[in-house]
């Protein structure tokens, strides 16, 4: 079958270049030539790329090795609290940019893989937002409306892969930092079970509860890529030994059961449009056989008040105690007001803090016993730039009202587009189920991403045909 492909609009989606790769219709320096011509596309994506030369020449040597390998000739890129050989990690802070020894592990393995790395990209100030607005290389507006913002912190990943620009991009995720910017943008974000990626090379945000999230336009894609980079890591204490036995890509079940808030939990921030927009979500996984179960969303939600109202934002500060003593002033006010504030939390803080998270984990545990996964919006609304310029605190947290919780509790997580608000900006759902439930989680988002039919991204692409289980 003869796939139609433009340098200009062809589709990235995983599936599609490897078909045109294995027909020899396309070679990765082809792919590589026409991403290029992309990368200017929407501004305030990209901190630092690799030059043209370069990835022509990485694209050469891909094709000497053969198609064999697992992500043969895909353009990725990497958000800049992630290291790579060569390129500065800033953290979206100019005075902090340093040159690091080496790649981070899970770059050298999506390298090693056949991935072809296109750059580092913008994100929220030391990925301390939900936002993407949060950066002295400017704000990452959003591609349907620039006028909206983007999600954060990994917002330049999360654009370069909705406009075409990459396959796919890793971000991190501690607070739902690849998880808000995937409903935003209309594409898949796999916050993945804590430790079944290393973290080794990766600036630390909370390092007790870090993630590198992978943002694609397919569940097929996260798949693969998720494939490639897991794996137990001794370089990093917190990796997963046990992940490396986790069967990633079994069936679904032919029924489940679905966890839905109680009304009096949902919570919507005045958005007359978020509760039709999650319902239609409710009644799609009911299509495929799952059955809505009602359940107490409280300890998840207190869960949530901990990350940011409890010991754990000490941790961020921890990450950059010695630069942040030296050059406060170098943090926007916003970031500084989070991570300096940190110094007022004592160690009796952070075991009460431990205390009161064990408690909701056992009352969450209750709640776990009624289903296999839980269902929430990924977000209750979405806000103006200019919204949240004027109320940056306030309309973050409220962004984190259904992500907070997830690695506080130890858990998996997938956003999924929804359908889109009557003003043409994506919404986003997220199931969520418990650590090592990733294969899981990629199962039921794969049916539900093709029953919706939703085009990838802020492409006119479509989704690639996916059989239904």
């Amino acid at each position: 079958m003869r796939i139609d492909w433009s340098p200009e609009t062809g589709s990235l989606d995983l599936g599609t270049l490897s078909r045109l790769y294995a027909a020899k219709m396309l070679k990765p320096s082809d792919v590589v030539r026409a991403v290029y011509r992309r990368l200017d596309r929407h501004d305030h994506v990209w901190i630092s790329r690799v030059p043209l030369g370069d990835a022509v020449a990485r694209a050469a040597e891909i094709e000497r090795k053969g198609p064999a390998l697992p992500l043969y000739g895909i353009p990725f890129a990497v958000k800049d609290n992630i290291d790579v050989d060569g390129m500065p990690t800033t953290a979206a802070c100019k005075e902090f940019a340093r040159r690091p020894p080496k790649s981070a592990t899970v770059v050298d393995q999506l390298v090693q893989a056949g991935a072809i790395l296109v750059g580092k990209t913008n994100l929220d100030q030391f990925a301390t937002g939900l936002v993407g607005v949060r950066s002295p290389y400017g704000p990452v507006g959003n591609p349907f409306n620039p006028r909206y913002i983007s999600g954060g912190s990994s917002s330049g990943s999360a654009v370069a892969v909705s406009t075409g620009m990459v396959s796919f991009a890793l971000g991190t995720d501690t607070a739902g930092s690849g998880r808000v910017p995937a409903a935003f943008n209309n594409i898949i974000g796999l916050k993945p079970t804590r430790g079944l990626i290393s973290c080794s090379g990766v600036l630390p945000a909370c390092r007790t509860l870090d993630c590198v999230s992978i943002l694609a336009l397919t569940c097929g894609d996260a798949r693969r890529v998720l494939q490639t980079a897991r794996g137990f890591d001794r370089t990093d204490p917190f990796s997963r030994a046990e992940g490396d036995r986790l069967d990633i890509s079994a069936p679904r079940p032919r029924t489940f059961r679905f966890g839905v808030p109680r009304r009096e939990d949902l919570e919507f921030f005045g958005d007359p449009e978020s509760p039709g927009l999650f319902a239609a979500a409710v009644t799609l996984l009911e299509q495929m056989n799952g059955r809505p179960v009602e359940i107490d969303f409280s300890p998840f939600r207190e869960a949530a008040q901990l990350l940011y109202g409890g010991p754990w934002v000490a941790e961020r500060l921890a990450a950059v105690k010695e630069f942040y003593a030296a050059h406060a002033d170098a943090f926007l006010p916003v970031t500084r007001k989070i991570i300096g504030g940190a110094a007022r939390l004592s160690a009796v803080d952070a075991f009460e803090g431990l205390y009161r998270l064990q408690a909701l984990k056992r009352r969450a545990e209750a709640e776990w016993a009624k289903m296999d996964v839980l269902l929430t919006p990924t977000t209750g609304t979405i806000y103006t730039i200019e919204q949240v310029d004027a109320d940056p605190t306030a309309l973050n947290s409220n962004l984190g009202y259904y992500t907070n919780f997830v690695n506080l509790l130890d858990l998996a997580a997938l956003a999924l587009p929804s359908p889109f608000r009557r003003n043409g900006l994506p919404s986003g759902v997220t199931l969520i189920a418990p650590a090592l439930a990733d294969g899981l989680l990629l199962a039921l988002g794969t049916e539900y991403h093709a029953r919706l039919g939703a085009r990838l991204g802020a492409t006119r692409n479509p989704q690639p045909a996916t059989p239904r289980g």
